[in-house]
C-alpha cells in the first residue's frame, strides 16, 4: 500500500482525498464497515443526517481504536433542518449521534432551489459554527454553478467542498470548472458509477460504467480493477472521492489505488466517456417531500 493523497482545502485544512462513503449502508453493517476501513488505512468517512447511520459511524470510529483527531469526519445537514437556528441544532444532533464535539466538514445536502432563503440561513449557521471552531470546514452538496452564484452573493465564506454526482458517464465539467474558479474542491459521490448499476428509483434503462470497455482496457493495462482505475482518475485530477461499500474486500480494493498512475491519454479517454446524462435526482427539480423527512434527535 502506497502513501494516500491529501487535499488542502481553501481554508488550509487538509483532508484525505479518498474516503469511505456510507450512503445506503444499513446501520447494522455500518459500524463494522467503518472500523474495517480505518483498520485498512482510510482516515476519512462521509455520512449524512439523512442516511440515518451517523450513530453507527461514530461507533465504528471508536471501535477501530484510531484516535479521533486522526479521522476526518464529514456529514451533511438535511433540508428539513435548514434555517439558521434549525441548522445550529442540526449540528448538535449530528455531533450527539457521532459522539464528537467538533466536525471536520459539515455541508448542506441539497440546494433546495424553491426555498433558497432557508439555504442561505442554513449556510450562515455553518459560517457561525466555523467561526466558533465547532466545524473545521464547511461546504455544499449537489450545487450547480447557478446555485453557487446565488450562495456566494449572499454569504461570506466560500464553500470548501461541493459534493456532486461524478463518474465517467456523468463528469459535470461545468460544475468542476465553476468549483475550480472559486477555489472549491469537487468531491465525487458515486465515484465508481454505483448509480449506474445499483438498484434504485432511477429506472432500469441504465448501463453500468463498471462494464465500460474503455475503462476495462485501461484497468487491464495497469493490472487493476475498473473501480480502481476510476478512483485513480478522480485522484489524479484533484478530486475527492468517497466510494461506498460494506464488503471488506471491496473496501480494501478501493483504498489500494496509490501504487499506479494513469497517463494523460488514459485520463483523457476516461473524460471522453461523459454522456451528460445524470443518474441521480436533478438538483433543480422541486422536491417538497424532501422537507417531510424528520431527522431524529440525538
Amino acid at each position: 500500500m502506497h502513501t494516500p493523497i491529501d487535499l488542502t482545502l481553501n481554508n488550509g485544512v487538509t483532508m484525505p482525498a479518498l474516503g469511505l462513503g456510507v450512503y445506503q449502508s444499513p446501520p447494522e453493517e455500518t459500524a463494522a464497515a467503518v472500523a474495517e476501513a480505518l483498520r485498512i488505512g482510510y482516515r476519512h468517512v462521509d455520512t449524512a443526517a439523512a442516511y440515518r447511520n451517523e450513530r453507527e459511524v461514530g461507533e465504528g470510529i471508536r471501535r477501530s481504536g484510531v484516535a479521533r483527531d486522526d479521522v476526518f469526519i464529514e456529514t451533511k445537514v438535511w433540508v428539513s433542518d435548514y434555517g439558521y437556528d434549525r441548522t445550529l441544532h442540526a449540528f448538535d444532533k449530528a455531533t450527539g449521534k457521532l459522539g464528537v464535539d467538533v466536525l471536520d466538514l459539515l455541508i448542506l445536502h441539497q440546494p433546495a432551489p424553491t426555498r433558497f432563503d432557508t439555504v442561505i440561513a442554513a449556510y450562515r449557521a455553518l459560517e457561525t459554527l466555523l467561526a466558533d471552531g465547532r466545524v473545521r470546514a464547511i461546504g455544499v452538496s449537489n450545487f450547480m454553478p447557478h446555485h453557487l452564484d446565488r450562495l456566494l452573493a449572499e454569504t461570506e465564506v466560500v464553500p470548501a467542498i461541493n459534493q456532486v454526482e461524478l463518474h465517467p458517464y456523468f463528469s459535470q465539467p461545468d460544475v468542476q470548472r465553476a468549483d475550480a474558479s472559486h477555489g472549491i474542491t469537487t468531491q465525487a459521490w458515486s465515484p465508481i458509477g454505483g448509480i449506474t448499476f445499483y438498484p434504485g428509483p432511477w429506472g432500469d434503462d441504465r448501463r453500468s460504467v463498471m462494464q465500460d470497455p474503455t475503462i476495462g482496457e485501461i484497468a487491464a493495462a495497469h493490472g487493476v480493477s475498473a473501480a480502481q482505475a476510476m478512483l485513480r482518475w478522480h485522484l489524479q485530477q484533484g478530486r475527492s472521492a468517497i466510494p461506498k461499500s460494506v464488503n471488506p474486500a471491496r473496501i480494501a480494493a478501493n483504498f489500494d489505488v496509490f501504487g499506479f498512475e494513469l497517463s494523460a491519454d488514459e485520463l483523457a479517454r476516461i473524460d471522453a466517456l461523459d454522456t451528460g446524462v445524470r443518474g441521480g435526482p436533478d438538483p433543480d427539480t422541486p422536491r417538497d417531500a424532501f422537507f417531510d423527512l424528520v431527522i431524529p434527535e440525538a
